[in-house]
C-alpha cells in the first residue's frame, strides 16, 4: 500500500479504480526560420482555430455546467487576444526568428512562471491557463487533436492538474474524485470539485505517478490523504467512514429546501461566502439563501489593470442573476495588507494589517472607487444586490461613501444609466474602534456583518499571518465574543440587523451561542451551508 498525504480542498471518502489523465507533450524543437511573414501566418491561422475550439467549449460547458462555469472559456479567448501574449510571441519570431511552436512554448514558460511566483493563491493558480492556451495552440500547429479521455467504470481521476479545457472533457457521471499533483484551492479542479460535490485532493507531489493508472485507490477527502492499493485493513477502515459520509451527505442533503429555524421557530438566515462568479453556482447548489460575503477583489487580483466598469458591471450582474433573487453582498475592495496588486502601488509598509487598505484606499482615491459603485448600482437593477464596506473605524468615513454614492447617482442620471436607487448599505464590524461605535455606526446604514478573522486580529493584538503566534490565536476569546454581542446589541437598538461573514461563522460548536446573542445572519462556505443549517435546526 501507498500512502500519499495531499491537501484537501473537498471533503468526503470515496473508492475506485484510479485513471490518469495523461497530458500529450510534443517535443519543441528551436529553430531559426527566414520567412517570418510566413511564420507568423501559421500562429494567426491556428489562434483563429483556437478561439474557435473555446467557442465550442463554451457551449459545451454553458449545458453541463451552467453559465458561470463555462465563463473561463470566454476568459481564454480573452487572454489569446492579450497584447502582451502576442507581442511577446511576435518578438520572438520577427526579432529572433524563431519557428512559432518553440515562441509560443517559451512565451508560456515565461508567462505561467510570472504567475506562479506572485504571493496571491489565486494568480498562482492563473498559471494553469496560459500552459492551457499555449498547448491548445501548439496542438494546432502540429496538426493534433484533444484527444479524448475514456474512463469505462465510475472511478477517480488523477492528473498533475487539470485545466478547464480536459475537466470539461470528462464524463461527469462517473468522476467520484479527484486527486492531483499540483494546483491551489482557487485551482479549476478544486472549483468543479467543490460545484460537483465530490472529495479532491491537490498537492500530493510526484510520488502520484502515471504508472498507479489503472490501480485501485481511496481518496480520503477529510485528511487529505490518497492510499493507492490499500490493504485489506485500510480497505475495511475507509469503506465504513465512507458509508458513514455517505449517509452524513445524504441526511444534508435531505436539508435542501428546509428552513434555517430553531426549535422555537426563530429563522437565521444562512448565506454563503464566495470569492469569484464560479462560486454561485455552488452557493445555489447547496441551496444557501443568498451570498453574505462576495469578495469583489478577485476582479482586481485578476487584472493587470484597472478593471474597467464594464467588466465588473458584467461580473456583478452575472452572480446577481445567478442568486435569482436572492440577497448577494458585494463588499467593495478589500485590498492591501495580504492582498497585493502591482499596478495599485501600495508600496511597502512596515505594518500592512494596520496600514494602507479597503476603505482607506477608495476614499483616498475616488475614481477608482467610483468606478466599482457604478458597476454596482446598475449591476442592482437586474438582482437583489447590497454593497458594504470594509474596514470602517469612523462615522466620518460613512458619510463621506454617502457623498461619493450621492456623485455616481447624478452621474448615471445625466448619462441615462439604468440602475438602482434604494441600494441596502451596510459596513463590516472587524475592528475595535467599528464595535465601540456601533450604535452610531447603526443609525446610518442597514446592516453590519462580523468579519471575525480580522476582529479577532486586532481585538488579541495577534497577526492572524504569523505562524509564531498560532497558539496564542483563539477566536473563542471571551473578549472576541463580548466585542460581537456589543456590536449585535448596538445594531437591534437601532432596528437594524447583523450577521457574521467570518470563519466563525461556520464554527458549528458556536451557533448556539450566536443565536443567544441574537445574530441574524450566518455566512459560511458553500460546502458548510447544510452543515450550518442542520446545528441552527437544533438549536434552542
Amino acid at each position: 500500500m501507498i500512502t500519499i498525504e495531499g491537501k484537501s480542498v473537498f471533503s468526503g471518502v470515496e473508492i475506485g479504480k484510479l485513471y490518469y489523465f495523461s497530458k500529450k507533450k510534443a517535443e519543441i524543437l528551436q529553430q531559426i526560420i527566414e520567412d517570418v511573414d510566413a511564420e507568423m501566418a501559421r500562429y494567426y491561422q491556428a489562434r483563429e482555430t483556437a478561439v474557435e475550439q473555446l467557442e465550442g467549449l463554451f457551449t459545451k460547458a454553458l449545458n453541463e455546467v451552467g453559465e458561470s462555469n463555462s465563463l473561463i472559456f470566454q476568459i481564454h479567448q480573452m487572454m489569446l487576444m492579450d497584447d502582451d501574449y502576442n507581442e511577446a510571441i511576435e518578438n520572438l519570431v520577427r526579432n529572433e526568428k524563431n519557428n512559432v511552436e518553440y515562441a509560443v512554448q517559451k512565451t508560456a514558460e515565461d508567462f505561467s512562471a510570472m504567475f506562479a511566483a506572485m504571493d496571491d493563491e489565486y494568480m498562482q493558480a492563473r498559471a494553469a491557463d496560459v500552459k492551457d492556451i499555449s498547448n491548445r495552440i501548439l496542438t494546432i500547429l502540429s496538426g493534433g487533436d484533444d484527444g479524448g479521455f475514456v474512463m469505462d467504470e465510475p472511478g477517480i481521476v488523477a492528473a498533475s492538474d487539470l485545466a478547464p479545457s480536459e475537466t470539461i472533457q470528462l464524463d461527469k457521471s462517473k468522476v467520484l474524485g479527484f486527486a492531483t499533483q499540483f494546483g491551489s484551492s482557487n485551482s479549476h479542479t478544486a472549483i468543479l470539485a467543490r460545484t460537483m460535490a465530490i472529495p479532491a485532493v491537490i498537492s500530493l507531489g510526484e510520488s502520484l505517478t502515471e504508472e498507479m493508472n489503472g490501480h485501485m485507490a481511496i481518496i480520503d477527502g477529510y485528511t487529505g490523504v490518497l492510499y493507492v492499493d490499500p490493504d485489506e485493513e485500510t480497505l475495511k477502515t475507509m469503506t465504513a467512514k465512507r458509508e458513514e459520509s455517505l449517509r452524513e451527505k445524504a441526511e444534508l442533503e435531505a436539508l435542501i429546501g428546509q428552513d434555517n429555524v430553531t426549535k422555537s421557530g426563530r429563522k437565521i438566515n444562512v448565506y454563503a461566502n464566495i470569492g469569484s462568479i464560479d462560486d454561485a453556482n455552488s452557493a445555489m447548489a447547496c441551496d444557501a439563501g443568498g451570498v453574505g460575503l462576495f469578495r469583489s477583489e478577485f476582479l482586481y487580483l485578476d487584472s493587470r489593470d484597472f478593471p474597467t466598469e464594464e467588466a465588473q458591471f458584467a461580473a456583478y450582474k452575472a452572480a446577481a442573476q445567478i442568486m435569482d433573487g436572492r440577497k448577494v453582498i458585494i463588499r467593495t475592495l478589500d485590498l492591501g495588507a495580504d492582498k497585493q496588486v502591482d499596478y495599485f502601488n501600495l508600496g511597502k509598509e512596515d505594518n500592512p494589517a494596520l496600514g494602507y487598505r479597503a476603505i482607506r484606499i477608495c476614499l483616498t482615491q475616488p475614481e477608482i472607487f467610483k468606478t466599482q459603485l457604478r458597476a454596482l448600482y446598475r449591476a442592482a437593477a437586474y438582482g437583489n444586490i447590497a454593497i458594504m464596506f470594509p474596514m470602517i473605524i469612523s462615522v466620518k468615513e460613512i458619510h463621506r461613501i454617502k457623498e461619493i454614492i450621492t456623485e455616481v447617482k447624478e452621474e448615471l442620471r445625466r448619462e441615462g444609466k439604468k440602475f438602482r436607487e434604494d441600494v441596502e448599505l451596510g459596513v463590516m464590524i472587524e475592528t475595535p474602534a467599528s464595535v465601540m461605535i456601533s450604535r452610531d455606526l447603526a443609525k446610518e446604514v442597514d446592516f453590519f456583518s462580523v468579519g471575525t478573522n480580522d476582529l479577532t486580529q486586532y481585538t488579541l493584538a495577534i497577526d492572524r499571518q504569523n505562524e509564531k503566534l498560532d497558539s496564542f490565536y483563539d477566536s473563542h476569546h471571551p473578549a472576541v465574543l463580548a466585542m460581537i454581542k456589543m456590536a449585535a446589541d448596538n445594531a437591534h437598538a437601532e432596528g437594524k440587523w447583523i450577521g457574521i461573514c467570518g470563519e466563525l461563522g461556520a464554527d458549528t460548536t458556536l451557533t448556539q451561542t450566536f443565536v443567544d446573542m441574537g445574530i441574524d445572519e450566518l455566512s459560511v462556505s458553500p460546502g458548510m451551508v447544510l452543515r450550518v443549517r442542520r446545528q441552527v435546526r437544533e438549536c434552542e
